[in-house]
């Protein structure tokens, strides 16, 4: 099995992906898409209650993904759970080996498809950073002392082109203070606003893993821009799917991600490819991209 951490460590070049949960029992398309990525993938992202919609809590996954070979990275929000609950999660990622974790706030309820859900919020997604240190001292956070340590590594997100650099450094910062190990970026498609981002931080050691956000349209690409903070996709790329037509867009789009993957290699400790709708295209983005 690849492994994330000690990939990372080994300073090779990692790439991640991400499943979602099913909304539902059935775990067949799951499991299908994370078969073809055994052996290819250093880690999968496994989402939580991923754009505020009710699925499979991401631990039952992570168990029978880990059970085919993949090391997994398991999406905690502070959205949904208390600290409580959030620390018996941990405890419980521990035990049936999962070892690294992506802090999250989560997705506004309002985008959701249950609107009348009441958020939490008892902490700050960097807390569980912090609970996560603790948890691997032997400590909860009310400072008991644990039958068992646990031995996780906490990462966070980080967006390269948000609309405020410099707000953005700063909440960087305070996620390396509180304790994160890595990260992993929102959509990246301008190579040279992500090696100016990585010049910023280049005084933290962490790794950052370049996202890699699959364009499936040039619709998809322009809702994106006007919707998502944090989303530029240059009008050349926009251009480049409007012109390869509805039947080709989706190969233009795994073409561009490739590309993207070849300029940012240079400036990144690896990519997280994330395919929404078009999760089985992933090992052709790898290939193409020649970093198998």
């Amino acid at each position: 099995m690849k492994r994330l951490r000690e990939s990372l460590e080994k300073g090779e070049f990692v790439i991640t992906a991400e499943l979602e949960p099913p909304k539902g029992t059935d775990l067949t398309n799951v499991l299908a898409n994370a078969k073809e990525l055994v052996g290819k993938v250093h880690g999968v992202n496994v989402t939580d209650n991923q754009t505020a919609a009710m699925r499979m809590c991401p631990l039952v996954v992570c168990h029978r993904l880990l059970e085919l070979g993949l090391d997994t990275i398991m999406q905690v929000t502070v959205r949904d759970r208390n600290r409580l609950a959030l620390q018996s999660d941990l405890l419980g990622a521990h035990a049936i080996g999962i070892r690294n974790v992506l802090t999250l706030t989560g997705d506004p309820i309002t985008v959701g498809d249950h609107k009348e859900a009441k958020t939490v919020f008892d902490i700050e997604s960097t807390q569980i950073l912090q609970i996560i240190d603790g948890l691997n001292h032997g400590k909860d956070m009310a400072g008991n002392d644990l039958h068992g340590a646990t031995d996780l590594w906490g990462g966070a997100a980080a967006s390269p082109d948000a609309p405020s650099l410099d707000i953005e450094l700063s909440k960087f910062e305070k996620k390396v203070n509180c304790g994160a190990k890595f990260f992993q970026t929102q959509g990246v498609y301008d190579p040279d606003s992500f090696k100016r981002f990585m010049d910023k931080i280049s005084k933290y050691n962490v790794k950052v893993l370049a996202g890699i956000i699959l364009l499936k349209s040039a619709a998809m690409a322009q809702h994106m821009n006007k919707n998502i903070p944090g989303i530029k996709v240059p009008d050349a790329m926009i251009q480049q799917l409007e012109k390869a037509g509805k039947d080709h867009a989706l190969e233009a789009g795994i073409e561009i991600a490739a590309k993207t993957i070849q300029e940012v290699r240079r400036y990144s400790s690896g990519v997280h490819i994330m395919a929404v709708g078009a999760r089985n295209k992933v090992p052709e983005i790898i290939r193409q991209a020649g970093i198998s």
